[in-house]
């Protein structure tokens, strides 16, 4: 392979520097589509209602929320109610381990014998 040397005077280098650090600050600060985030004051409400009325689900707190004036929907409640966190279920080995005493075994194998 040979290689490829480009020879450019140090102006140009300070330019593609110059360009790449306008694009790039250019790309952050574009205007963001789509419909806007959630408050965080609202998203903090959404958290807590579940912990004061555990019977509610993302339809009350839904109802709720547009009662108070804060129009979301009911997806997005959903997807900012907190989740329960189950514990993990035993290995198999750890389930062997607690029922050894219980265990039976038994091997059914039947053995033709050709003694007559």
């Amino acid at each position: 392979m040979a290689s490829v040397i480009a020879i450019v005077k140090p102006e140009t280098v300070l330019a593609w520097h110059r360009r790449g650090f306008w694009l790039f600050w250019t790309w952050t600060s574009r205007r963001r589509l789509g419909r806007p985030g959630v408050p965080p004051d609202v998203r903090q409400l959404i958290r807590a209602m579940p912990q004061a009325n555990p019977l509610w689900g993302a339809r009350c707190i839904h109802g709720e929320l547009l009662k108070l004036g804060i129009d979301i929907s009911q997806t997005t409640v959903a997807k900012y109610m907190p989740r329960h966190r189950w514990p993990p279920s035993q290995t198999w080995r750890t389930f062997l381990t607690n029922q050894v005493g219980q265990i039976m075994a038994a091997d059914f194998l039947v053995v033709p014998n050709q003694d007559l």
